[in-house]
Protein backbone atom coordinates (compact mmCIF):
# COMPACT_ATOMS: atom_id res chain seq x y z
CA UNK A 1 0.00 0.00 0.00
CA UNK A 2 1.14 3.49 -0.74
CA UNK A 3 1.80 6.13 1.85
CA UNK A 4 -1.63 7.75 1.50
CA UNK A 5 -3.70 4.64 0.87
CA UNK A 6 -5.77 3.32 3.72
CA UNK A 7 -6.56 -0.24 4.66
CA UNK A 8 -9.47 -2.07 3.14
CA UNK A 9 -12.29 -2.64 5.58
CA UNK A 10 -14.51 -5.56 6.41
CA UNK A 11 -17.69 -4.66 8.27
CA UNK A 12 -19.26 -7.62 10.08
CA UNK A 13 -22.90 -7.23 11.06
CA UNK A 14 -23.26 -9.85 13.79
CA UNK A 15 -26.95 -10.65 14.20
CA UNK A 16 -26.98 -13.40 16.82
CA UNK A 17 -27.78 -13.05 20.52
CA UNK A 18 -25.34 -15.92 21.13
CA UNK A 19 -21.81 -14.60 20.80
CA UNK A 20 -20.20 -18.06 20.90
CA UNK A 21 -22.56 -20.21 18.85
CA UNK A 22 -22.96 -21.41 15.28
CA UNK A 23 -23.01 -17.93 13.75
CA UNK A 24 -19.76 -17.00 15.51
CA UNK A 25 -18.08 -20.15 14.19
CA UNK A 26 -19.08 -19.22 10.62
CA UNK A 27 -17.69 -15.69 11.03
CA UNK A 28 -14.42 -16.98 12.45
CA UNK A 29 -14.04 -19.44 9.58
CA UNK A 30 -14.81 -16.79 6.97
CA UNK A 31 -12.28 -14.36 8.48
CA UNK A 32 -9.45 -16.92 8.81
CA UNK A 33 -7.81 -15.74 5.58
CA UNK A 34 -7.98 -12.10 6.68
CA UNK A 35 -5.92 -12.74 9.83
CA UNK A 36 -2.41 -11.45 9.34
CA UNK A 37 -3.42 -9.46 6.25
CA UNK A 38 -1.96 -6.03 7.02
CA UNK A 39 -3.96 -4.38 4.26
CA UNK A 40 -7.30 -5.30 5.87
CA UNK A 41 -9.07 -4.10 8.99
CA UNK A 42 -12.13 -5.83 10.49
CA UNK A 43 -14.85 -4.00 12.37
CA UNK A 44 -17.80 -5.80 13.94
CA UNK A 45 -21.15 -4.34 14.94
CA UNK A 46 -23.15 -6.51 17.33
CA UNK A 47 -26.75 -5.72 16.44
CA UNK A 48 -28.11 -7.16 19.68
CA UNK A 49 -25.96 -4.68 21.60
CA UNK A 50 -26.82 -1.88 19.20
CA UNK A 51 -30.60 -2.59 19.35
CA UNK A 52 -31.63 -0.43 16.36
CA UNK A 53 -34.88 1.45 16.76
CA UNK A 54 -37.59 0.45 14.29
CA UNK A 55 -38.49 2.76 11.42
CA UNK A 56 -41.47 4.93 12.40
CA UNK A 57 -42.26 6.18 8.86
CA UNK A 58 -41.85 9.80 9.95
CA UNK A 59 -40.76 10.97 6.48
CA UNK A 60 -37.68 12.89 7.72
CA UNK A 61 -35.35 11.01 5.36
CA UNK A 62 -37.48 12.09 2.38
CA UNK A 63 -36.79 15.75 3.25
CA UNK A 64 -33.09 15.58 4.11
CA UNK A 65 -30.45 12.89 3.98
CA UNK A 66 -30.20 10.90 7.19
CA UNK A 67 -32.54 9.63 9.87
CA UNK A 68 -34.22 11.30 12.83
CA UNK A 69 -32.76 8.60 15.11
CA UNK A 70 -28.98 8.77 15.65
CA UNK A 71 -28.57 5.15 16.81
CA UNK A 72 -27.46 3.96 13.36
CA UNK A 73 -25.13 6.86 12.55
CA UNK A 74 -22.14 4.65 13.49
CA UNK A 75 -23.44 1.92 11.19
CA UNK A 76 -23.84 4.42 8.34
CA UNK A 77 -20.29 5.71 8.78
CA UNK A 78 -18.78 2.21 8.98
CA UNK A 79 -20.86 1.00 6.04
CA UNK A 80 -19.78 3.88 3.81
CA UNK A 81 -16.10 3.17 4.58
CA UNK A 82 -16.37 -0.60 4.10
CA UNK A 83 -15.11 -2.56 1.12
CA UNK A 84 -16.78 -5.80 2.19
CA UNK A 85 -19.84 -6.39 4.38
CA UNK A 86 -20.40 -9.69 6.16
CA UNK A 87 -23.94 -10.28 7.43
CA UNK A 88 -23.73 -13.15 9.93
CA UNK A 89 -27.06 -14.31 11.30
CA UNK A 90 -29.17 -17.16 12.57
CA UNK A 91 -32.47 -17.73 10.80
CA UNK A 92 -35.51 -17.05 12.97
CA UNK A 93 -38.92 -17.97 11.58
CA UNK A 94 -37.56 -17.99 8.00
CA UNK A 95 -35.98 -14.55 8.35
CA UNK A 96 -33.51 -12.44 10.29
CA UNK A 97 -33.72 -11.79 14.05
CA UNK A 98 -35.47 -8.57 15.12
CA UNK A 99 -32.39 -6.27 15.35
CA UNK A 100 -31.43 -7.02 11.73
CA UNK A 101 -35.03 -6.58 10.59
CA UNK A 102 -35.02 -3.15 12.25
CA UNK A 103 -31.77 -2.23 10.51
CA UNK A 104 -33.18 -3.35 7.16
CA UNK A 105 -36.31 -1.26 7.70
CA UNK A 106 -34.13 1.73 8.52
CA UNK A 107 -32.40 1.43 5.13
CA UNK A 108 -35.44 3.37 3.94
CA UNK A 109 -33.18 6.43 4.34
CA UNK A 110 -31.14 5.24 1.34
CA UNK A 111 -34.24 4.59 -0.78
CA UNK A 112 -35.47 8.11 0.05
CA UNK A 113 -32.05 9.58 -0.74
CA UNK A 114 -32.20 7.88 -4.12
CA UNK A 115 -35.80 8.44 -5.08
CA UNK A 116 -36.92 11.56 -3.12
CA UNK A 117 -33.64 13.48 -2.88
CA UNK A 118 -32.28 12.32 -6.25
CA UNK A 119 -28.89 11.15 -4.92
CA UNK A 120 -27.68 8.69 -7.53
CA UNK A 121 -26.24 6.58 -5.98
CA UNK A 122 -26.98 7.46 -2.34
CA UNK A 123 -23.72 5.74 -1.36
CA UNK A 124 -20.90 6.39 -3.82
CA UNK A 125 -18.45 3.63 -2.92
CA UNK A 126 -19.22 0.17 -4.29
CA UNK A 127 -18.75 -2.84 -2.04
CA UNK A 128 -19.41 -6.55 -2.00
CA UNK A 129 -21.29 -8.46 0.67
CA UNK A 130 -21.63 -12.02 1.88
CA UNK A 131 -24.28 -13.69 3.97
CA UNK A 132 -23.42 -16.32 6.59
CA UNK A 133 -26.47 -18.14 7.94
CA UNK A 134 -26.97 -20.69 10.70
CA UNK A 135 -30.34 -22.40 10.77
CA UNK A 136 -31.93 -25.29 12.58
CA UNK A 137 -33.86 -26.63 9.60
CA UNK A 138 -32.90 -27.77 6.11
CA UNK A 139 -35.56 -25.73 4.30
CA UNK A 140 -34.35 -23.32 1.64
CA UNK A 141 -37.14 -20.81 2.29
CA UNK A 142 -35.23 -18.99 5.05
CA UNK A 143 -32.26 -18.60 2.71
CA UNK A 144 -34.53 -17.27 -0.03
CA UNK A 145 -36.18 -14.74 2.31
CA UNK A 146 -32.95 -13.41 3.83
CA UNK A 147 -31.11 -13.12 0.52
CA UNK A 148 -34.10 -11.38 -1.04
CA UNK A 149 -34.28 -8.89 1.83
CA UNK A 150 -30.57 -8.11 1.60
CA UNK A 151 -30.60 -7.73 -2.17
CA UNK A 152 -33.53 -5.30 -1.94
CA UNK A 153 -31.82 -3.13 0.68
CA UNK A 154 -28.45 -3.34 -1.06
CA UNK A 155 -30.01 -2.33 -4.41
CA UNK A 156 -29.77 1.35 -3.40
CA UNK A 157 -26.67 1.00 -1.22
CA UNK A 158 -24.19 0.29 -4.05
CA UNK A 159 -23.64 -3.17 -2.59
CA UNK A 160 -23.63 -6.54 -4.31
CA UNK A 161 -24.36 -9.80 -2.50
CA UNK A 162 -21.70 -12.12 -3.96
CA UNK A 163 -21.89 -15.19 -1.74
CA UNK A 164 -23.84 -17.09 0.86
CA UNK A 165 -22.84 -19.90 3.21
CA UNK A 166 -25.48 -21.84 5.11
CA UNK A 167 -24.89 -24.07 8.09
CA UNK A 168 -28.21 -25.89 8.21
CA UNK A 169 -29.61 -28.61 10.48
CA UNK A 170 -28.02 -27.06 13.58
CA UNK A 171 -30.94 -28.48 15.59
CA UNK A 172 -29.37 -31.88 15.02
CA UNK A 173 -26.03 -30.84 16.45
CA UNK A 174 -22.78 -30.52 14.57
CA UNK A 175 -23.28 -32.90 11.67
CA UNK A 176 -22.87 -30.14 9.03
CA UNK A 177 -20.40 -28.00 10.97
CA UNK A 178 -17.18 -29.04 9.23
CA UNK A 179 -18.63 -28.63 5.73
CA UNK A 180 -20.15 -25.22 6.54
CA UNK A 181 -17.00 -23.87 8.17
CA UNK A 182 -14.88 -25.13 5.28
CA UNK A 183 -17.18 -23.44 2.78
CA UNK A 184 -17.10 -20.18 4.79
CA UNK A 185 -13.29 -20.24 4.94
CA UNK A 186 -13.11 -20.95 1.20
CA UNK A 187 -15.43 -18.04 0.39
CA UNK A 188 -13.29 -15.74 2.52
CA UNK A 189 -10.11 -16.79 0.72
CA UNK A 190 -11.79 -16.43 -2.68
CA UNK A 191 -12.96 -12.89 -1.96
CA UNK A 192 -9.64 -11.91 -0.44
CA UNK A 193 -7.75 -13.16 -3.51
CA UNK A 194 -9.72 -10.94 -5.89
CA UNK A 195 -9.98 -7.81 -3.80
Amino acid sequence: MGLFESKKRVLVLFCSPNGHGHTRKLVESFLEGFKGEKDWEVQELDLYSLQPKPCVACGECAKKEGCRFPDLDGFDKAFRKSDLVVVASPVYNASFPAPMKALLDRTQRYFEARFSLNKRPPIKKHREAVLLLAMGSEEDFGVEVTTYQLKRAFSVMNTELVGCVVWDSTDRGRENQVAAQKKAAGLGVEILSRM
